[in-house]
Order: structure tokens, then C-alpha cells, then sequence
């Protein structure tokens, strides 16, 4: 089979929908074979259609937050595949849009445990895999324009991307002469199932066509966007780009042009 990832194997966390989903499909059709994860059953249909397209790919119902269960998806890689070369935090979760002072340090901690510490245990345990296997690697990780600066999240969400985005660079460093490279992919408003009660809220109002209207392109993205972004990274075509953060958002964080939510008051 030939394609930019011919001969690797991947990895991809939150593959039940969204663009975990439109990222094992590309990256199949791209000649990967996959290990796919995801907390809910939808995993199992994602794999059967990579399968049924002619690809191979492993499915695990497993927590992205645990470290036990990230563990797992690589051991899976290794043994239904004998290597690891790329994989793909991508798995995540909103926790919603309360403000600061409204927010519990149980749903703070939720939203770090699966949006930071999620990636992290994948460059633990995938790192340490791709280090091992003496191939080299690549190891990309679902960031967000939210953690680029304020205006594009809640409180908790927006810390945890913020976070993401130093992992990558940090990771970069430390795995220094490993040939295994750490990046970022930014998103901005896309539509996916964590996204799913903006988008229905506005076609229930009749004003979808607002949707996305603050960045230059005027639009909301669509999962094969973000797709094609992160078969760059996990690709030799990216060859040379480490440690970095790539918005993929239609220009929003050019300017991030919001209005200012005073605690306790209304926007002005």
C-alpha cells in the first residue's frame, strides 16, 4: 500500500467521532494502520469502517485520562502491529462555560485529568515506545486556540489547552536526538460531538449561518480540516517541525475579537 504514512503504525485517542474519526479514516486511506481509543462505543464503528474501506485497525473502549488504559493502547500497538510511529492525542472534553467563580475544583481537575494529563500519558508511554523501537516517531497532541490566549473557552478548558501546547514544546526538548517529534494542532470552532450543542442551538434559533462568523473565513471548520493538518504532522513531510503549536482556525486567532464578559455583570 502506498501513502504518506505507508509502513507506520498510529495511534488516535477520541477516534468515536468528530476529528479523531475523520483522522483514522484519512490516516487509513493514507496507509496506516490503526489503534483507535475512545470512552464511548462509537470506537468500534469507526474501526469497522476503516476495516471495511480495506484498512487494519485495533479498537479499545478506554479513558484518555487513565494511565493504565493509555498504557494499554500502545501495548495493543505493539502487539497486533509489532511498532508505533505516530500517535495522536486527540481525546477531549469542553467542561463547559462556567465562569471562574463558578467552577468546582472536581470539574476543573476533570476537564486537566482528560484535556493535559491525557497527552502527557501518551508522550510517556508512546514516546517511550517510539524511543525504544529506535524509529523515530511522531507525536501530535489536540491543543485549541482556546489556549493560545482568552476569548475562545471557559476557564478550565482554556488552561488545560494552554497547558497542551507547553507539553508539546516541553516534550520537543526532552526528547532531543531521539528522532521523535512533538507538535500541536490548534483548533478553532469545529464541528464535532463536543461542539454539537453550539451547533444545535443555533439551527433550533435559525441562525447557523452565524456560526464561525468571527474569524476571517466566516465559517466553522469541519473535522477533515483538522484531519488533514495532523496527517501532516504524523507524516515525514513534517519532517523538520518540532515543538510547535499550529492553529488551524480561519485566522481567529489573528485577533481573537470577542467581547469582554465582566465577572458578575453583563458583556460590554
Amino acid at each position: 500500500m502506498t501513502g504518506r504514512l505507508a509502513g507506520k503504525v498510529a495511534i488516535i485517542t477520541g477516534a468515536g467521532s468528530g476529528i479523531g474519526r475523520a483522522s483514522a479514516l484519512l490516516f487509513a486511506r493514507e496507509g496506516a494502520r490503526l489503534v483507535l481509543g475512545d470512552k464511548t462505543e462509537a470506537v468500534f464503528e469507526t474501526a469497522r469502517s476503516v476495516v471495511e474501506a480495506g484498512g487494519a485497525a485495533t479498537a479499545l473502549q478506554i479513558d484518555a485520562g487513565l494511565d493504565a488504559d493509555v498504557a494499554k493502547l500502545v501495548a495493543a500497538a505493539l502487539a497486533d502491529f509489532g511498532q508505533l510511529d505516530v500517535a495522536f492525542a486527540n481525546a477531549g472534553i469542553s467542561g463547559g462555560m462556567a465562569g471562574i467563580f463558578d467552577l468546582t475544583p472536581e470539574s476543573f481537575t476533570e476537564v486537566l485529568r482528560v484535556n493535559l494529563i491525557g497527552p502527557w500519558l501518551m508522550v510517556k508511554h508512546a514516546g517511550k515506545a517510539m524511543v525504544d523501537g529506535g524509529r523515530g516517531g511522531s507525536i501530535v497532541c489536540t491543543a485549541s486556540v482556546a489556549g493560545i490566549r482568552s476569548g475562545a473557552g471557559g476557564p478550565a478548558y482554556s488552561a488545560s489547552k494552554a497547558g497542551v501546547i507547553n507539553l508539546a514544546m516541553v516534550a520537543a526538548q526532552q526528547l532531543c536526538e531521539t528522532g521523535v517529534r512533538v507538535n500541536a494542532i490548534c483548533p478553532g470552532l469545529t464541528e464535532t460531538g463536543m461542539t454539537r450543542p453550539t451547533f444545535d442551538y443555533a439551527k433550533d434559533k435559525g441562525v447557523t449561518h452565524k456560526i464561525g462568523r468571527l474569524n476571517p473565513l466566516r465559517r466553522a471548520a469541519q473535522p477533515d480540516e483538522l484531519a488533514n493538518v495532523a496527517l501532516f504532522l504524523a507524516s515525514d513531510q513534517s519532517s523538520y517541525v518540532n515543538g510547535q503549536a499550529i492553529a488551524v482556525d480561519g485566522g481567529l486567532s489573528s485577533s481573537h475579537p470577542v467581547t469582554r464578559q465582566l465577572t458578575g455583570q453583563t458583556a460590554v
